[in-house]
């Protein structure tokens, strides 16, 4: 149910970004979804790739700040209403969002999502039978 993410601290400099995608890319590491959120300093990049392991190994060789972290992929229909749905689960709950973002692949949307209470969170995905896509399947997109 959970699914292995890279957040990347990027100085907020000219290339930075460049930088790091051609790492990836020189390693022949695929991007499946990617977001990134900045400040006047820094920013910090997410990112769901075919090799997350292997990704975070050759950033960390090359002195970037970088790291995996589990996050939810809730599979949804493309559509404000299914993500509100899904939302409102979770705020039944008490769950707290810490970031989310999605993609759509057809008529699909896969949602991914940080709670602060990452056992709470799979259980309303259990109790609501929300579909999930598992990290071999996102990465087999």
């Amino acid at each position: 149910m959970t699914i292995h993410q890279i957040s990347i601290f990027l100085e907020n400099k000219y290339g930075t970004l460049n930088e790091i995608l051609s790492l990836l890319a020189d390693a022949d590491i695929r991007i499946i979804a990617a977001t990134v959120a900045d400040t006047a300093e820094f920013g910090i990049m997410r990112m769901i790739v075919s090799d997350p392991q292997k990704a975070c190994t050759i950033l960390k060789e090359n002195n970037v700040s970088a790291y995996l972290s589990d996050v939810m992929a809730i599979v949804t229909d493309a559509s404000a209403d299914s993500l509100a749905n899904v939302l409102k689960e979770f705020t039944k709950a008490g769950l707290n969002i810490e970031y989310m973002y999605c993609f759509s692949v057809k008529e699909k949307s896969i949602l991914v999502v940080r709670t602060g209470n990452r056992e709470s969170a799979r259980e309303v995905v259990r109790r609501k039978n929300f579909s999930y896509i598992s990290e071999n399947d996102l990465i087999n997109l």
